[in-house]
């Protein structure tokens, strides 16, 4: 085949074939999965047609399990990371280990190794921010709740401070577990990520 002709068919090529997919991961728990709604309807999902609308080569894996918790995420990262090979990973953890009174001082050491796992892999991280219900008191809700911008800082990566800032206390929002964000609430969370996640985005 000459040179001219493979010259012809690659410039003749559609761009999202010459174009490198690009992968997104987000590792969450049942606020990343989806839970008690569509998947269709979850954040994650309005997301990836975010992207679909503005021609990204960007696609999102959605890796997030209902009832995860940092421990549980640290278990997979690896195998994950093996098999998807993300540019860019959304780390939604430490809810679960919150409601389950785990040591927020262990919890940061399980974010910490995703992250420097993700970091080591060649992906960029954005770490999402989550707090706990008040009735857990003072002390341990401000331990838990210092863990996200302590590592933001020492790792050097974004942070959205609190995923349902606005919507935690909106019952109009909120599913009648009040824990879990419903269907009307999944916009405004994907809205909240999207300045911190498109400027990565080549």
């Amino acid at each position: 085949m000459s040179k001219f002709l493979i010259t012809v068919i690659f410039l003749l090529m559609p761009w999202s074939v010459m174009a490198k997919s690009q992968t997104i991961l987000v590792l969450g728990d049942s606020i990343s999965a989806g839970y008690g709604i569509e998947v269709t309807q979850g954040w994650v999902s309005l997301l990836q047609k975010k992207l679909v609308e503005s021609n990204s080569q960007y696609s999102i894996i959605n890796a997030s399990i209902s009832g995860e918790t940092s421990a549980g995420g640290l278990s997979r990262i690896d195998s994950i990371l093996t098999s998807h090979k993300p540019d860019i990973v959304l780390l939604q953890l430490g809810a679960n280990d919150g409601l389950r009174g785990l040591s927020p001082v262990q919890m940061k050491i399980n974010l910490a190794e995703i992250v420097q796992r993700s970091q080591t892999s060649g992906a960029k991280v954005i770490l999402l921010g989550m707090k706990i219900p008040p009735n857990y008191g003072k002390r341990y809700i401000d331990l838990f709740y210092a863990v996200y911008p302590e590592l933001a800082h020492e790792l050097n990566i974004q942070l959205v401070p609190f995923l349902l800032e606005d919507v935690a206390l909106d019952k109009n929002l909120m599913q009648a577990d009040g824990l879990h964000p419903n269907a009307k609430a999944q916009p405004i969370l994907a809205k909240k990520i999207e300045p911190y996640l498109f400027p990565l985005l080549k």
